[in-house]
């Protein structure tokens, strides 16, 4: 071997690549090609370490450079461990470390960040690492909790790879309970000498904002175009501060940090809402976005109306007049949702859409009612409906089989409201409640323009025909008379003189029109100096 300059392995994989290449080792340097002309070249002065490790795909070749970059060589033989080992020692004077996994099964450990991988360790010995640079999102569920979201599964797969047969990861959650010391440099005010001082921080919030640095540093690799700070977000709830870069965004929030591709923005919405005050913006994401096992497949922004944004965009002027062919402003000064929308609808390549001719019994876009329990705006637009803030619900009027409205009929105008329910053709029904009753012509013709079938629902409770009313009476009559007759006995058993009672069947109900408190009366009342005297004779005689 010691002739050999040259060594060659067939069957290698590149990283996660499905794709498999060539491997090779020579004097100048060491790399890997793959099918299109893929090459992968590492120079040994660069190189700081390298190990052996067991792995799915056979044995693995890791390679370690200076700047912490890791380069993975999958898929060589445990027979391949001693050719690789003299060879990297002759040509390279490297010595190649095997690196133990550790098996035994535990869920408790020390998480090492080494470059962009999270490597999590048992007993001195690497158990499972995360590679970061595919990490989408981090957030802290909980106390002593942090999350790492990766890909989601809606992205499309690598080429060559059916996603019905690949488990993927999605979120690894880890506790991370206690303390750790941090170290603080003060300066002495005597002789200006700095001492250190330990101080005691929470240790889950030094492992997020180390996660939250590697994804920044992975995706700084772009340079943003522009960032909107401080946006309120009503679904989901919180203020955000939106990085847009050319073919992703970030939404960094003070629990929350997510990158959402622009190939996953399937539809923006532009709509004012019925105060006058506020306008809406909304995105559809697909796959939605997912705060643990909530998810959001709307994002709804709210912006004042009235409020401007100065703003310059990261472009060079042949960038815009190139690649976006002038969609795009260096400059902006105009109010703050013109210029989101702008920017969304160029970077994304999506249409806004934005308000109908539709308008409530008010004049304005929407009409106020509740989804369940909560409340909203419902706005009829061109070819669809949308219910926003919460939850945001979005009905395509080609997936409408009819519409059937309650409370609405003459037999119900005590009530002030009516309720409207969607069934679809898919077979859910989506209905929505306590909509005024003056909105019920503007809707009935919006869903009349679009052909829409429409159906009344009348309780049958509240359909009565002459005949009951008329036993209904009869009924009345009947409990007005055995009132009476209570009412009788009672006053009697009290000492209430029986001539005084009126043989009235609505005394209880109606004034008793024959009492007249200032008029002579034959039947004395008991309170009368006349009927005490008329007692008196009686006793008398």
């Amino acid at each position: 071997m010691t002739d050999k300059k040259t060594f060659d392995y067939h069957s290698i994989f590149y990283g996660l690549s499905a794709d498999l290449g060539r491997f090779r080792l020579a004097q100048n340097g060491m790399g890997w090609k793959g099918p299109r002309d893929r090459t992968v070249l590492v120079s040994p002065e660069e190189v700081k370490r390298m190990n052996w490790i067991r792995v799915a795909r056979g044995y693995e070749l890791r390679v370690t450079l200076k700047d912490n970059v890791i380069h993975k060589f999958d898929g060589f033989k445990n027979d391949d461990f001693e050719e690789l080992r003299d060879a990297l020692k002759l040509l390279y004077k490297i010595i190649l470390e095997v690196k133990e996994i550790s098996v035994k099964g535990w869920n408790w450990g020390k998480a090492d960040f080494q470059g962009s991988n999270l490597n999590f360790t048992v007993g001195n010995k690497m158990m499972f690492e995360l590679p970061l640079a595919q990490a989408i999102a981090t957030n802290k569920p909980g106390k002593n909790e942090v999350a790492i979201n990766f890909v989601d599964p809606g992205q499309p797969a690598p080429d060559g790879i059916n996603p019905k047969e690949v488990d993927e990861l999605m979120d690894c959650t880890f506790y991370v309970p206690g303390t750790v010391a941090k170290e603080t440099t003060t300066e002495d005010n005597s002789g200006g000498e700095q001492e250190d001082e330990e101080e005691e921080v929470n240790a889950d919030m030094v492992f997020y904002e180390t996660v939250k640095s590697k994804l920044e540093f992975s995706q700084m690799t772009t340079e943003n175009i522009v960032q909107f700070q401080e946006i309120l977000s009503l679904t989901p709830r919180g203020r955000y501060n939106i990085d847009m870069y050319q073919d992703f965004l970030r939404l960094r929030g003070k629990t929350y940090d997510y990158k959402i591709l622009y190939s996953n923005i399937v539809q923006l919405f532009l709509l004012l809402k019925p105060d006058d005050v506020h306008v809406l913006f909304v995105i559809g994401l697909d796959p939605p976005l997912r705060q643990g096992q909530t998810k959001y497949p709307f994002l709804v922004f709210q912006f004042v109306r009235e409020e401007e944004i100065d703003v310059d965009l990261n472009l060079e002027d042949s960038v815009l007049e190139e690649k976006y062919e002038n969609k795009l402003q260096k400059h902006y000064d105009a109010p703050t949702y013109e210029v989101v929308s702008n920017v969304f609808r160029a970077l994304t390549g999506r249409k806004v859409i934005s308000t109908s001719t539709y308008r409530s019994h008010h004049g304005a876009y929407a009409m106020k009612c509740s989804m369940k329990a909560n409340e909203g705006f419902l706005y009829p637009l061109e070819k669809s409906l949308l219910f926003i803030p919460k939850p945001p619900t979005f009905i395509p009027i080609n997936e409408i089989g009819v519409v059937t409205f309650s409370r609405v009929g003459q037999s119900s105008g005590s009530s002030r409201t009516f309720d409207m329910k969607f069934r679809m053709t898919s077979g859910t029904d989506i209905q929505f409640s306590s909509i005024n009753r003056e909105e019920y012509a503007n809707i009935e013709d919006y869903l009349k323009q679009r052909k829409i079938k429409i159906k009344t629902e009348v309780s049958e409770d509240a359909v009565l025909t002459y005949t009951d009313l008329a036993g209904l009476d009869d009924e009345d009559d009947e409990d007005d008379e055995d009132e009476t007759y209570d009412s009788r006995k009672r006053r009697r058993v009290e000492g209430t003189s029986s001539a005084a009672v009126k043989d009235n069947d609505d005394e209880d109900e109606s004034p008793d029109e024959d009492f007249a408190p200032d008029s002579d009366s034959d039947v004395p009342e008991e309170y009368d100096s006349e009927a005490q005297g008329s007692s008196e004779e009686e006793g008398s005689e």
